[in-house]
Formats: structure tokens, C-alpha cells, sequence
């Protein structure tokens, strides 16, 4: 009788003990189910922060191409930095105020990077019309003679009719003469490549540009030229030292102005502010 009431007894503490079999189970299988929903979810969200890193990824190299392309059209419409530069960020500013409204979804973020990307796009690809257009109008400046050829000194003979200086008879002077000191630099008044740099008739020591688009500038009367045929030179290049070579009564440079094969006056085409 001791014997089979220990072993009942044991029996029913099993069934009633803290934690009964019955109770232990349903709670397992639960924590497993929770921990596979778990999983599930952090993979999930894995998943969406690798996405969300390749947009922001494809965004910044959108917006590296767009500071590219800003600088390189603040240079070439020379803006000064000091007033804009793409490699600040914009001034904004303002008092602070008490948030409001819910937390941004991740749907919510998704599509406003959407919408930043086609945006970002759009303005990519009107930059690179813009700088197109910047580049060409830069050009077009670049080979449009305009300015002095000297930099400090004055007119001494104007196109067109005058009294010839050797013969005393009323001729036509095909250019511009500019006196300036012996020995001073003479300037390309566009960019272009050297057609001509030797001893011509009349000229003395001559150079002579072509430009592109009809134009063509000559340079007369150096002492010293300091490019070659086949050089190509920038606007405002030194391409010569004044002199009274040729058929000359002092230092100046005798400048011509050719467009489409005929000499024109070159006060129509260079600023006479100077």
C-alpha cells in the first residue's frame, strides 16, 4: 500500500506540477513559430535596407554628375565662387519650430526617392543642354575678334582713305595702325591657328590667324615673332613684339581684319572703348 501511494503521488505532482507537459508544449511550438516570423521579418528588412542603400547609392552618383556639370558651367560662364559654388551647400536657415505630423513610412520614403530620382534625371539632362549652349556661345566669343591687340598705346590710323605717309597721295589703308612702344607685346584679339608668320611684302614681319567661321586677323610691322605657322593661340595670347618692320615711319602694329576672303573695317568688329 506504501508503495502504490508513493507512485501515485509522483504521478500526480507530474500532472500538476508548475509547468504541466501539456502547457510546456503549446509554449514551444509558439517560440518557434515566433522565431521563424522573426527570421522572416529580419530578413525582410535586410532586404529593403540593401534596396534603400541602392537608391540612395544611384542618387548620389546622379547628384556627383550634377555638381560636375554645375562647376564646370560656373567656370565657363565665369561665375565667382565667392558668389556660388557647387561645392557648398546651399544657404537656407530659419527659426525652430515644433514638429509636427507622423513619421514617414517606408513606402512613404520609397516613393519620394522615386520621385527625387526622375527629378534629378530631368535636371541632368537639361545641365548638359545648358552646358552645351554655354560652350558654344564661349566659343563663338573665343573666335569673334574683339578688343585691342596691344595692350596700352593709341590709334594712329584709322581705316579706310588717307594720305599715303611715303608718297603724299590719297590711298586706302586696309586696317587699323596702333602705336605702342618698340618692344611691347602684341596680342591675338581671338583664338585660332597661325596661317602665316614670316617677312612679307610691305608688312615687315608678319602674322597672320585664321579663326574659323571667315574670320582671319593680320599683325604687321613686329620686331619679333614669338609663334609659328601651325601654333594654335588663345585669345589674348602674346604672339608678337611691336616693331617698325616693312613699310613703316615707327613702332606700331598695322592690324587687319579679313571675313570670307575681304578686308573689312575692323572698328565694326573690335570694342574702340578700349
Amino acid at each position: 500500500m506504501l508503495g502504490l501511494t508513493f507512485v501515485a503521488g509522483m504521478n500526480l505532482q507530474s500532472d500538476r506540477g508548475l509547468l504541466p507537459k501539456r502547457i510546456a508544449g503549446v509554449w514551444s511550438t509558439e517560440f518557434s513559430q515566433q522565431r521563424d516570423e522573426l527570421a522572416q521579418v529580419k530578413a525582410k528588412a535586410e532586404e529593403d535596407a540593401k534596396a534603400l542603400a541602392r537608391r540612395i547609392a544611384l542618387l548620389q552618383a546622379h547628384v556627383i554628375r550634377l555638381d560636375a556639370a554645375g562647376t564646370r558651367m560656373t567656370q565657363i560662364a565665369n561665375i565667382d565662387s565667392s558668389e556660388f559654388s557647387f561645392d557648398r551647400a546651399p544657404a537656407v536657415g530659419g527659426p525652430e519650430t515644433e514638429a509636427s505630423g507622423t513619421p514617414a513610412m517606408l513606402e512613404d520614403v520609397i516613393g519620394s526617392l522615386d520621385r527625387l530620382q526622375k527629378t534629378l534625371g530631368d535636371r541632368e539632362r537639361q545641365m548638359r543642354v545648358l552646358e552645351d549652349l554655354l560652350l558654344a556661345s564661349r566659343l563663338e566669343r573665343e573666335i569673334k575678334p574683339s578688343g585691342w591687340p596691344i595692350d596700352s598705346g593709341y590709334i594712329t590710323s584709322g581705316y579706310g582713305s588717307r594720305t599715303d605717309p611715303f608718297t603724299g597721295l590719297r590711298t586706302t589703308h586696309p586696317g587699323i595702325d596702333f602705336a605702342a612702344a618698340e618692344g611691347s607685346q602684341v596680342h591675338a584679339v581671338a583664338s585660332g591657328i597661325v596661317t602665316e608668320a614670316a617677312t612679307a611684302n610691305g608688312y615687315g614681319e608678319l602674322i597672320e590667324i585664321n579663326h574659323g567661321n571667315g574670320y582671319r586677323t593680320r599683325y604687321g610691322h613686329n620686331s619679333k615673332l614669338l609663334v609659328k605657322i601651325g601654333d594654335r593661340v588663345l585669345k589674348g595670347q602674346p604672339i608678337a613684339l611691336i616693331g617698325s618692320t616693312g613699310r613703316s615711319t615707327g613702332p606700331h602694329v598695322h592690324f587687319e581684319l579679313v571675313m570670307n576672303g575681304n578686308v573689312v573695317n575692323p572698328g565694326q568688329y573690335l570694342d574702340a572703348t578700349h
